[in-house]
């Protein structure tokens, strides 16, 4: 009889086991009925994040010293008749709130206005200027990661070149991009003559500007990124892979840096913002045509309608990049798609 009843338990404990899967059942039914509540937040905090970087941008530069029509009129002829017509042409002698909702009504008709200085679209001079840019950041994003990995795998584990690393990350995040890019500069193109001076004529021109913004960022990501490495390499599953005969190096590449890739993903996200205030720079550095010498020069010429428009650009790369991020951080790691 007490071996029946042992054999007879699970017959009369099996019922219960449908109660199990019920949870994740009504996980799933409330995620899809909470999915619109998500989206709806993410729109909104989008439009947040506009609203707030064309405003701070505007009232920015109604604070700076000057003004936007001594930058419009040149010192030979500026009388005051030209100045009140100058004035009146450009709609600067209302007050600055109804010049700020006007520009805001435009806004959201899809008007970015036209340039005081080139008296062409924003959308045009923004636009004509973007290719050389988003070169530039995808190249210095790359370069980035690239060196971040190498550094990351190959040091991950161990003290002394993980130390020797360490250092060599803190001084580099420590060096200007000017500064940087000024070295590279001299020991490249005017000492060795490998890449050119200035320009965006080629993928050689690309080398040492993706390299002056990539290398800043270098020393961030791989500090993340081997952490999270040497926490994956002492997790149970290790074992089970160097079973299998698995590599040191295929360990590392193939299992420890997926599971390790997710902070560098959301760090990836907040970098973007120091990346596009880097581009600034290293443009001016290396001469190369983009949104930053755009930005600069609508800057000191008060030209209010392209400060805008990329003040407005910024922020929606800023909030498109972090979806993104969002987004893949669900493809690397599953078990966060079940959390939302």
């Amino acid at each position: 009889m007490t071996a029946l009843d042992t054999q007879a338990a699970p017959t009369v404990d099996a019922p219960l086991a449908p109660t199990v899967d019920a949870a994740p059942s009504r996980a799933r039914v409330g995620g899809r009925t909470g999915t619109p509540g998500v989206v709806g937040r993410r729109l909104l905090g989008t439009v947040l994040v506009l609203w707030a970087s064309v405003t701070v941008a505007f009232v920015a530069l109604q604070l700076a010293p000057g003004s936007a029509v001594d930058a419009l009129v040149p010192p030979t002829v500026r009388t005051p008749e030209a100045l009140a017509a100058v004035t009146a042409e450009w709609g600067l002698d209302r007050p600055l709130v109804q010049q700020y909702g006007d520009y805001v009504v435009r806004l959201l008709h899809g008007d970015l206005g036209t340039s005081y200085q080139l008296h062409r679209p924003v959308i045009d001079v923004i636009g004509s200027q973007m290719g050389p840019t988003v070169q530039l950041a995808t190249a210095g994003l790359g370069v980035a990661v690239l060196l971040a990995v190498i550094l990351a795998v190959s040091t991950a584990g161990r003290p002394w070149a993980s130390r020797i690393a360490g250092g060599a990350e803190l001084a580099i995040v420590s060096i200007p991009e000017f500064w940087l890019g000024i070295v590279l500069l001299f020991v490249f193109s005017f000492s060795l003559g490998w890449f050119p001076v200035a320009g965006a004529g080629g993928v050689s021109s690309l080398v040492l500007p993706a390299v002056a913004l990539g290398l800043g960022l270098v020393g961030l990501i791989s500090q993340v990124l081997r952490e999270g490495v040497e926490r994956s390499l002492e997790q149970p599953y290790t074992l089970s892979v160097r079973a299998r005969g698995v590599s040191e190096t295929g360990l590392r590449l193939r299992h420890s840096l997926r599971h390790a890739s997710l902070p560098v993903v959301t760090l990836l996200g907040w970098l973007v913002g120091g990346l596009l205030g880097g581009v600034i720079i290293v443009e001016q550095v290396f001469g190369r045509p983009g949104i930053g010498v755009v930005a600069l020069q609508a800057a000191q010429a008060r030209d209010l309608p392209v400060v805008l428009g990329i003040a407005l650009l910024s922020a929606l790369v800023y909030v498109t990049v972090n979806t993104a991020v969002d987004l893949l951080a669900l493809l690397i790691d599953p078990r966060l798609r079940s959390r939302s």
